[in-house]
């Protein structure tokens, strides 16, 4: 067989999840959570079987998995499972998120690029017997060694979409406070071995738990787009439209990318290589950061 591609991964995610802003947490043991989150406009949802769940819950939460998946997904969101890091569980929950139709798994705690590959071996085989195409995987990088192995753990198989820091676990695995002082240098280089391998990168340089502050989130979610994430998790829906459109270019960003693409393709007609725009001199990364923000829009 065919060792799996980067690109079969994409192909078997759906167009929209290329572009997914908005990551919504929802415990599989709350039904009254589960019966409203495909109504929230989050571009996906994160069917939560670790943290939100109680130890005695979550046997029950992972048999429930594929009413849960079928649920969430009327939408037309991306579903992940966030399967626990538990030895015990962690196979147990992948195989159910992969034969429930999950699209992809949040791997917490992830350590070491090895057990990575050895989960998306397992997936393959399960894959192979239900007759399913890939699924994704999103490891969770929270403690300090994670984050110094981060693009290994990146490339540890082309399952890998995207990486994610969990502020909340390596603060405590730091013995510090889950600030955004705290948390904005490792969680930028968590982002930085995302973008070098090629990942989607996920998350504010902030904590995701105080969801009441919705204006600090909403500065953060400016911030983390100015540095190129790619869209943030929260566990509130009311931080949705607000991820929504931070991660979002304006109208006015928009107008003034189509203009400066229009301008470049004037002067490479004339035969020129840098131009004059707008007061400012551009050359060829700039003219690729307007047809990126066009692409995604």
């Amino acid at each position: 067989m065919r060792p799996l591609q980067r690109h079969d991964l994409a192909d078997a995610l759906t167009e929209s999840s290329l572009r997914i802003r908005s990551l919504l947490y929802v415990p599989v043991s709350s039904e009254r959570f589960l019966a409203k989150a495909h109504e929230r406009g989050a571009d996906a949802i994160i069917l939560d079987l670790e943290d939100a769940v109680a130890p005695a819950q979550k046997d029950a939460a992972r048999a429930r998995l594929a009413d849960a998946v079928a649920m969430t997904r009327r939408g037309g969101a991306i579903i992940f499972v966030r399967i626990n890091s538990d030895p015990a569980r962690i196979r147990l929950d992948a195989e159910a998120a992969c034969r429930a139709g999950a699209d992809g798994l949040l791997v917490p705690k992830a350590r070491e690029a090895r057990a990575i590959a050895a989960l998306a071996d397992l997936l393959e085989e399960i894959e192979l017997d239900v007759g399913r195409k890939a699924t994704s995987l999103v490891p969770m990088i929270e403690d300090p060694g994670a984050v110094l192995d981060a693009r290994a753990i990146a490339a540890a198989s082309p399952r890998v979409f995207a990486l994610v820091t969990g502020g909340e676990d390596l603060a405590t695995a730091l013995g510090a406070e889950p600030t955004p002082d705290v948390l904005q240098f490792p969680k930028l280089v968590v982002h930085l071995a995302a973008k070098a391998a090629g990942v989607r990168s996920f998350g504010l340089l902030r904590t995701v738990a105080d969801y009441n502050d919705l204006a600090g989130i909403e500065t953060s979610a400016h911030e983390a787009r100015r540095h190129g994430f790619d869209g943030a998790s929260c566990v509130h829906p009311a931080v949705v439209p607000i991820l929504n459109r931070a991660f979002s270019p304006t109208q006015a960003e928009l107008d003034h990318a189509r203009a400066l693409v229009a301008a470049s393709d004037e002067a490479q007609a004339a035969g020129h290589g840098a131009f004059e725009f707008e007061g400012r001199m551009v050359d060829e990364p700039v003219v690729r950061r307007a047809r990126a923000l066009i692409e995604n829009a």
